[in-house]
């Protein structure tokens, strides 16, 4: 599995005009080849009356599947420059969809090239760019008179709390980076002077502002 990667934090759109021509891109996370084609097609079927609906997608969740359509453009002027823009953000498990309203002018290979690279970042944008991190659910069992210790410990070293759950003692559920675990259990234990309990859980990718 991977460690952390980036990805987009929502499906969302944006649009542009070059000589008249309309260019919208709908930027959607996708977790599998089937749900990106579910998400090409639906948006085919939207925009069915445009002239171009241009797609990329770039999915690495158990192996690497990447793929792109130029949809009737001149070949390498439409797809691929939605890929290297896929590319170029760093987003990986996003399909790109750059729908494109002809205005009457060509635009010319190099100009179709700007036009769906421009598209397609801006639609990223858009969608808002986050970091998935793989995390270990860590729940750190103490008495009362340590959880301002080890909050502030864990809140000094940026670790994300669950819950906290308040019985006779108190339990932190906290989100810890796979490759943190040990160190995480050094920082508890020596703000604890030993007395927390540290017990390790499953495994899950929480998101993270970039």
């Amino acid at each position: 599995m991977r460690k952390d990667y980036l990805t987009v934090s929502k499906e969302a759109a944006a649009e542009i005009e070059e000589k008249k021509s309309r260019f919208i891109a709908t930027v959607k996370p996708v977790s599998s080849e089937q749900e990106a084609q579910d998400f090409i097609n639906g948006l085919k079927a939207r925009y069915w009356d445009a002239a171009h609906n241009v797609y990329a997608y770039y999915i690495c969740a158990d192996n690497v599947v990447q793929k792109f359509s130029d949809d009737g453009e001149p070949s390498g002027t439409a797809g691929l420059p939605v890929l290297e823009a896929i590319k170029k953000t760093g987003v990986q498990d996003v399909a790109v969809v750059v729908t494109r309203y002809f205005g009457g002018t060509l635009l010319g290979a190099s100009g179709l090239v700007r036009a769906y690279g421009k598209s397609a970042a801006l639609g990223i944008e858009a969608a808002g760019i986050v970091r998935k991190m793989l995390c270990v659910e860590t729940r750190v069992t103490t008495d009362y008179s340590l959880l301002g210790k080890l909050q502030a410990a864990m809140a000094s070293k940026g670790y994300s709390v669950k819950d906290t759950i308040y019985t006779d003692n108190v339990a932190m559920e906290v989100y810890v980076p796979v490759d943190e675990s040990d160190r995480f259990s050094a920082m508890v234990t020596e703000a604890s002077n030993g007395r927390a309990r540290i017990s390790a859980g499953g495994r899950v990718y929480i998101t993270k502002e970039v």
